[in-house]
């Protein structure tokens, strides 16, 4: 019996590709780095943006300027800090009717509905005027829980705040932080999510049933729930 359903946040509710390319991009090139850099002391800081270890991202990129040996100018910084922050709502708006029917069917089927995101503040902001939020009935963000997928703790505390046990939930998500491994070492099941994924990439993660389409969920629900 299945009585919740946990769900990733992007690439599997939302996307921020369309056409093979990102929707919404911002520079960092008043910052004064090389891009390779930047990217390479982005990189090397995720699971320390994802856990809440840096409070924001203006901090983030203070951290970078910093380990470069080079001058903060705030203004710069806040610049960044606002493009970025209006590149990441945009996921948010126009969300696939596909995944508000999926949800809005599982409320019918009176299935909790929680989400586990590893994300940083500034790539959330848009949840909760989105069209998400009120089909939720509860919001894990890893950098609010000090803790990240694949962490086996992350999905014990969204199964404690749902009151289900983890053997009766399922997870769903893109594969990415290993959160599929994560999500079956805390008890669920977990699922691949593959519609936001190009088809190339469908098959770069292996021994965990694969979802095309979200309507599938409802499939796995109903013949798990007879």
């Amino acid at each position: 019996m299945i009585e919740a359903v946990f769900f990733d946040l992007y690439e599997t509710l939302i996307t921020e590709w369309e056409n093979n390319q990102k929707k919404a991009t911002y520079s960092i090139q008043e910052l004064g780095l090389e891009e390779a850099v930047y990217k390479r002391e982005w990189a090397l800081r995720r699971n320390k943006r994802m856990d809440g270890t840096y409070p924001d991202h203006q901090s983030v990129l203070i951290d970078i300027m910093a380990s470069q040996r080079l001058e903060v100018d705030q203004k710069t910084i806040e610049a960044i800090h606002q493009n970025r922050v209006r590149a990441k709502l945009v996921p948010f708006q126009n969300i696939d009717i596909a995944i508000i029917d999926m949800l809005m069917t599982l409320r019918r089927l009176r299935i909790r509905i929680g989400l586990i995101s590893n994300c940083a503040p500034e790539e959330v902001e848009g949840w909760n005027t989105s069209m998400l939020a009120e089909l939720f009935d509860d919001v894990v963000f890893s950098y609010e829980m000090r803790l990240s997928k694949p962490n086996p703790e992350i999905y014990e505390k969204a199964c404690k705040n749902l009151n289900v046990s983890a053997t009766n939930s399922i997870f769903i998500g893109d594969g990415g932080f290993n959160e599929l491994e994560g999500a079956t070492n805390s008890g669920m099941k977990a699922y691949h999510a593959t519609w936001f994924l190009p088809k190339h990439l469908h098959d770069n993660i292996t021994g965990y049933s694969k979802l095309y389409h979200p309507a599938q969920i409802l499939e796995v629900v109903k013949q798990r729930n007879i």
